[in-house]
């Protein structure tokens, strides 16, 4: 692990987890150790979101065992959005960064998204070598040419889990996605926020335990949905920012 130039004050980490006993462990392991190393104060946060397997137990079993370890449990399921938007309703400190518990990205990289703060705003990864099947690969794709047309969004992987996103933009703003547009959601709002968004390559593994869940034709009509939904939301906003900052 890279040490970074610099040490955050405080930093929460959080993961959602759905069905993911044969990860959760492992996940918290590594985020406890690179934590210790990239900020002075920290916490990390499980999301167990409505687990049916034994994801929810061990998560509270992680809870009790670490100090710095906090489970928090969404039931019934709110599906991958609602499991991110309960991470960052729940953290607490200066910067918050979110990965899926999954275990295919190394969180031992995160040190490179600290890096970039020297320049930017709000650092996120970009998947070096995406480790998923080639249909996952072409929606992500078209997905995200759709995403940076209609939002003006300068990052190429839209949907990397791996953001690191400063205290100032979650309380400067509401997060109302549910499904898989979160990514999205929270890059939109951040570019129109102003903040300097600055891109890493970090590295995916292939998953090792569990199924991958969110690819099916209901999961990926509902994204759409709320695409076009947030982007009437956040047309509406810039207009009554006009407004109200107009001069008389």
């Amino acid at each position: 692990m890279n040490t970074p130039t610099r040490k955050l004050k405080s930093l929460t980490m959080f993961f959602p987890f759905y069905n993911e006993e044969a990860n959760i462990e492992r996940v918290t392991n590594s985020a406890l150790g690179v934590a210790r190393c990239v900020a002075g104060q920290f916490e990390i946060i499980l999301v167990n979101d409505g687990s049916r397997d034994q994801t929810g137990k061990l998560a509270d079993k992680l809870a009790a065992r670490h100090p710095q370890v906090r489970a928090v449990h969404n039931n019934p399921n709110l599906g991958y959005g609602g499991a991110v938007r309960r991470g960052l309703s729940e953290s607490k400190m200066d910067w918050v960064f979110f990965s899926d518990g999954d275990g295919q990205f190394d969180l031992d990289e995160l040190p490179k998204l600290v890096s970039l703060l020297e320049h930017f705003d709000m650092p996120v990864g970009y998947r070096i070598d995406r480790a998923d099947p080639f249909m996952r690969k072409a929606n992500a794709f078209c997905w995200g040419t759709l995403v940076r047309a209609l939002f003006g969004i300068k990052v190429r992987d839209i949907d990397c889990a791996f953001k690191l996103i400063p205290r100032s933009l979650l309380d400067a703003t509401t997060f109302e996605s549910n499904g898989a547009l979160i990514s999205t959601e929270l890059l939109a709002k951040a570019t129109y926020a102003g903040l300097r968004i600055g891109e890493v390559g970090v590295h995916h593994y292939p998953r090792i335990a569990g199924e991958q869940t969110g690819a099916n034709f209901r999961v990926i009509a509902n994204a759409f949905k709320e695409l076009f939904q947030l982007h009437s939301r956040i047309r509406a906003e810039k207009v009554a920012n006009l407004t109200l900052t107009s001069p008389a």
